[in-house]
Formats: C-alpha cells, sequence, structure tokens
C-alpha cells in the first residue's frame, strides 16, 4: 500500500489549505484513512479519520469547525481541508491507512488516539505565519 499526500505550503494566519492523500495498492475496497501532525519536539495527533464504506468522519477537538475531511472512493483519495489556519497549526501533516476500520465514531477516536494505523505517508509540511 502507498500513500502519497500533497497539498502542504505555507499560508497566512486564517488562510486556507487543501491536503490530499491519494492510496494505492489496497486490494479491498473498505479501509480506514485518517490524518496526523507532528509539530517539532511534539507527539505525532490525530486530526480525523473516516472509513472509506461509509459513516460519519471524527474529529479531533482541536480541529472541530475548522477542518473538513472528505473522500471520493473512485479516486481512492481522500482530503483534509483546512482553514482558518493558525500558526499553532504548523505541523508536517502525514497520511495514514489501515485496513481494519469501523464506522462508529466512538471506535473511530480510539483508532487515533492508539495511532492504529499500518500504512503511513512521507508528510506533507504546512506552515502558517
Amino acid at each position: 500500500v502507498q500513500l502519497v499526500e500533497s497539498g502542504g505550503g505555507s499560508v497566512q494566519a486564517g488562510g486556507s489549505l487543501r491536503l490530499s492523500c491519494a492510496a494505492s495498492g489496497y486490494t479491498s475496497n473498505s479501509y480506514c484513512m485518517g490524518w496526523f501532525r507532528q509539530a517539532p519536539g511534539k507527539e505525532r495527533e490525530g486530526i480525523a479519520a473516516i472509513s472509506t464504506s461509509g459513516g460519519d468522519p471524527f474529529y479531533a477537538d482541536f480541529v472541530k469547525g475548522r477542518f473538513a475531511l472528505s473522500r471520493d472512493n473512485a479516486k481512492n483519495t481522500v482530503y483534509l481541508q483546512m482553514n482558518d489556519l493558525q500558526p499553532e497549526d504548523t505541523a508536517m501533516y502525514y497520511c495514514a491507512a489501515d485496513a481494519t476500520c469501523y464506522t462508529d465514531v466512538a471506535k473511530l477516536a480510539l483508532k487515533l488516539s492508539r495511532r492504529d494505523f499500518g500504512y503511513w505517508g512521507q508528510g506533507t509540511q504546512v506552515t502558517v505565519s
């Protein structure tokens, strides 16, 4: 399984970016995709996750109302729309995928908090000034 992120860059506070993550190599139509970020000197933290088989996405509290996750199953791509970006959002952003997934939001939240994803992309840098 390969994950390729794109869409990172530098923006001013209040600006927006849309990250994309294209997945290839999956033999199943149902899997989990998530977004994480890691700032220098900090642990990697989960942002959002979604099952490709349906159900609502889960968002971490610190991005609710600002970030939106969507998927295009035909393209095997997940998007993270990030609005009202702030300097504290500066980090390397990673896409992740896993064959085990849930449509239950509470189970998605637990999976995200445990970073329970088997495949990771290389990351894309987001810098907000």
